[in-house]
């Protein structure tokens, strides 16, 4: 049985155009837009998930995906960082900031380290596997987006911070005979019109 992950990127909102770790912020009118735009372009599948955060549930809903919400695609617990900018934090704390994005197993801000976020949205995955197959259309942030590539190829979590993911992109994990492949970030693009004939 094949089963396709699609990873959905969210809009961009407030808090990732500032650097600012997310505090829960609403998508902006822009985010909204672009992500309407781009609902033609996400191919469907029988059962979708968002992450709970509320970014990713008004992109699923402005892409209109009829998605449960999943708090195991949470995204990465910040603790007292939630709200601030890097800029903020790296300017008060630089130290701390170093070893949270050098020790996948730091968490300096009293949150979850990169560490047991891979395995949450590890297991998480993994439990896709035992279901029917098809595709599963996820709309989640870009840390939770990270530590599912870091966890179906095996990578090591020193590489999470290396892996960009863009909004509204689409990153598609297939799992078959035991083995995930991936597919990278592809923009969603709204359908552009039909080639013309010659």
């Amino acid at each position: 049985m094949t089963v396709r992950v699609l990873l959905i990127s969210p809009a961009a909102g407030p808090a990732l155009r500032a650097v600012r770790f997310d505090d829960d912020a609403p998508l902006d009118e822009a985010g909204v837009h672009r992500a309407r735009e781009a609902a033609g372009a996400l191919p469907r599948g029988a059962r979708a998930y968002t992450a709970p955060a509320r970014g990713c549930r008004e992109t699923a809903a402005a892409l209109g995906l009829d998605a449960a919400p999943e708090p195991a695609l949470r995204d990465l617990e910040v603790g007292r960082w939630r709200g601030r900018s890097l800029d903020e934090v790296a300017a008060t704390e630089p130290q701390a900031v170093a070893a949270w994005l050098t020790d996948p197993g730091a968490a300096p801000h009293g949150g979850e380290p990169v560490t047991a976020l891979v395995g949450r949205v590890g297991a998480w995955l993994d439990e896709r596997t035992a279901g029917a197959g098809g595709r599963v259309p996820v709309v989640a942030g870009p840390a939770v987006i990270r530590a599912a590539m870091v966890h179906a190829l095996g990578l090591p979590p020193e590489v999470f911070w290396r892996l960009d993911v863009a909004p509204l992109t689409l990153t598609e994990l297939t799992a078959r005979a035991g083995r995930w492949n991936l597919r990278c970030g592809r923009p969603l693009q709204p359908p552009g019109p039909a080639p013309e004939s010659a």
